[in-house]
């Protein structure tokens, strides 16, 4: 009888010791400043700008269009205009090393294994229509960081006047009812 009493009083005691922890705060909606400013690196996709360039995406609003800066000089490589964004858009890539597919040739017993060393790119896709040339394009830009990719896409996109679908950003073709 005192071992069921002392169960009982044991598991209501933990249970109102468990309840009265306090819950952590909500910081989601604490964080409503949107980036203008983020690292990535442009990966190729703009006319006149080839190679990769490390570097910095700027919202121009003033200008209404997306700059992107170079980290070697700070200067501007290139921007495309607001207005000129069709789809925005992001993407991921897993990749073997180069170090992980070497190793994983090597005749070594479990050194297959080394071909599972896998890293995860994040890249922001814009598709554009160039009015300059009359033709289309798309730019890649790769991120470190996938919450600092989301949140610029969502502030670059509702900065563009387009709309979301999912994770990306679209701009309806005139006369749609979309």
């Amino acid at each position: 009888m005192t071992k069921i009493f002392f169960v009982i009083t044991a598991v209501l005691g933990l249970a109102a010791f468990a309840s009265a922890q306090p819950h952590k705060a909500d910081r989601s909606a604490s964080d409503t400043t949107s980036p203008t400013t983020v690292k990535a690196k442009y990966e190729g996709g703009i006319f006149g700008s080839s190679g990769r360039q490390e570097g910095t995406l700027k919202m121009d609003n003033d200008q209404e269009r997306l700059v992107f800066y170079r980290k070697s000089d700070n200067r501007e490589m290139f921007s495309i205009p607001y207005e000129a964004m069709v789809v925005i858009y992001p993407d991921s890539k897993v990749s073997t090393s180069q170090t992980g597919n070497v190793v994983s040739k090597l005749p070594l017993p479990g050194a297959g294994m080394a071909g599972l060393l896998s890293t995860r790119a994040q890249y922001m896709i814009i598709n554009f229509e160039d009015p300059d040339i009359d033709t289309e394009g798309k730019a890649n830009f790769k991120f470190d960081n996938k919450k600092a990719m989301l949140a610029f896409i969502e502030a670059l996109g509702t900065k563009a006047g387009m709309k979301q679908r999912g994770d990306a950003y679209y701009r309806p073709k005139p006369g749609s009812p979309f």
